[in-house]
């Protein structure tokens, strides 16, 4: 489609096009001071952002007691051989200061009498060292405060009611903004030297999520259609304790509950983790995902016994959980809260380095839709919200530091947004969640392929389809269980970890 049929707006040269505004996103803005940022973004206030609902925390070594040494090695050992040492590391390291950032422009951490940061334990951590705000609102008190700096800061202009659907090109194959649609259908080719996505993860691909619906990968698509190299797309987190009332995103029951001494039992009243893993309840969260799944398989409904371990200080410790038991007739102070997996968190994305440069030229990503080899096969609790800020500074600094080619977009791929509609939208969702989901097999994900290339057959290369096709493909070629990812088929892991690579162009 050339681009002289479409609206178009020219961002002044070296402003930067943020494609997303959850912390990631935000963050980087405000970082790139004095540089003029334009915010993208379909919502009117932080409601759709996932960082939004992030209920644990923030992670880093805060105490005297902890390190950033300790913090990378528990790291590495939840990404079960898949995390980049160099980028735990810089995670760990640089995490502190970030926090400390977030807490001068207004965050209200919980604090001990002494007022200290409160720190709480969260599984696979080898030490308290989790802030929290309000008990479990840490991600929408975060984002309270980074929309409000945002609004008050004069290099930030939101294009707010617009959702990005394609990425322009220029015509040597570097990325020169995005193509927006408004509220109203209009469509807007939004030209930019810099583009960089922040748009989150894919849980709404599957039929049961802790996302926004509104997650469904579309950074993914976009990026992949045009040659973008992407990593580790088979390993999809799945929460372990989404609480289970019918709801669609399911409502979350924080790993934080567990790390407080909450219980996992079945509806025989038997308490089941330990049969599964010798850490019980604080096991990483694939394991106790898969404990669960079992559970439930076996016909004997999982619960969250929060009774004697939080009891009569639920409301107030854990105000956004207890609200949600709350609306479901259910009063976790004396009674179980019914819970089972949901996707909650991509470890894979799209491909970038320590600063979030991608392999396209002025494309960068930086939050969930990236994947720079912080989170490996399975992400720590509580890593990503302080992942958006470690890497959303850092972007920043890179783009700052270095003079950027003047982009000028040639021709544009069209997008067949209005084909995913509500059918084909379920019938992917149904798919992704049985054939791609705890366990997974051969049989299943081949099956799931074939599903969803006759969807794209019928309405085209819509984003979440090319998004699922990767996710499904990448899962088929790992011939091994690591991580969030185990297959029936292969339930060993293989002596080498290696991550996967893969652009679009191999599966089409």
């Amino acid at each position: 489609m050339p681009l002289g049929n479409l609206d178009t707006k020219r961002l002044p040269a070296g402003s930067v096009l943020v494609v997303g505004a959850g912390l990631a996103g935000l963050y980087l803005a405000l970082k790139l001071a004095p540089r003029k940022v334009f915010v993208l973004t379909s919502r009117r206030s932080s409601k759709g952002a996932a960082s939004a609902w992030a209920q644990g925390g923030i992670a880093a070594a805060l105490s005297p007691q902890d390190s950033a040494a300790s913090h990378a090695k528990d790291t590495i050992a939840a990404g079960d051989g898949l995390v980049d040492p160099e980028i735990a590391q810089i995670l760990a390291s640089e995490g502190p200061a970030r926090v400390r950032d977030l807490d001068a422009l207004g965050v209200p951490f919980d604090r001990n009498e002494k007022g200290e940061l409160y720190l709480s334990l969260e599984a696979a951590h080898s030490m308290p060292r989790v802030a929290r705000v309000k008990g479990d609102t840490a991600g929408k008190e975060i984002i309270d405060v980074m929309v409000r700096q945002a609004q008050g800061a004069d290099h930030i202009t939101g294009l707010i009611g617009w959702r990005a659907e394609s990425l322009l090109t220029d015509n040597n194959g570097a990325v020169a903004g995005a193509l927006a649609r408004n509220d109203d259908g209009a469509l807007l080719g939004i030209e930019a030297d810099i583009t960089v996505m922040a748009t989150g993860g894919v849980g709404g691909l599957f039929a049961v999520t802790t996302n926004p619906r509104t997650a469904r990968g579309d950074a993914l698509g976009m990026a992949a259609v045009i040659g973008a190299k992407m990593r580790d797309m088979e390993f999809v987190q799945f929460h372990p304790t989404a609480i289970d009332i019918g709801r669609d995103p399911a409502p979350l029951a924080t790993e934080a509950l567990r790390g407080e001494g909450a219980t996992l039992c079945n509806s025989d009243g038997v308490r089941f983790m330990p049969r599964y893993h010798k850490q019980g309840e604080l096991a990483p969260r694939d394991d106790v995902a898969r404990a669960i799944f079992a559970e439930i398989q076996a016909g004997r409904q999982p619960f969250l016994d929060c009774r004697a371990a939080i009891g009569s200080h639920f409301d107030s410790e854990f105000p956004t959980v207890f609200e949600s038991c709350q609306s479901a007739g259910i009063d976790p102070r004396t009674q179980l809260i019914p819970v089972a997996p949901a996707v909650h968190y991509h470890m894979g994305g799209i491909a970038t380095d320590s600063h979030g440069q991608s392999s396209l030229e002025s494309l960068l990503a930086i939050g969930e839709c990236s994947a720079v080899g912080v989170h490996g096969a399975n992400r720590l609790a509580s890593n990503s919200l302080l992942e958006a800020v470690v890497f959303g500074g850092r972007a920043a600094d890179y783009i700052n530091s270095r003079d950027w080619n003047e982009r000028k977009a040639g021709t544009i791929r069209s997008q067949p947004w209005l084909a995913m509609g509500p059918e084909v939208s379920q019938t992917l969702r149904r798919a992704m969640t049985e054939k791609c989901g705890v366990r997974r097999s051969a049989a299943q994900l081949n099956q799931l392929l074939g599903i969803i290339d006759d969807l794209i057959e019928r309405t085209g290369r819509a984003n979440p389809l090319v998004a699922s096709k990767m996710i499904a493909a990448s899962a088929l070629a790992r011939q091994e269980s690591r991580g969030g990812h185990h297959r029936d088929d292969f339930p060993k892991t293989k002596d080498k970890a290696r991550s996967s690579y893969i652009t679009y162009d191999r599966l089409s």
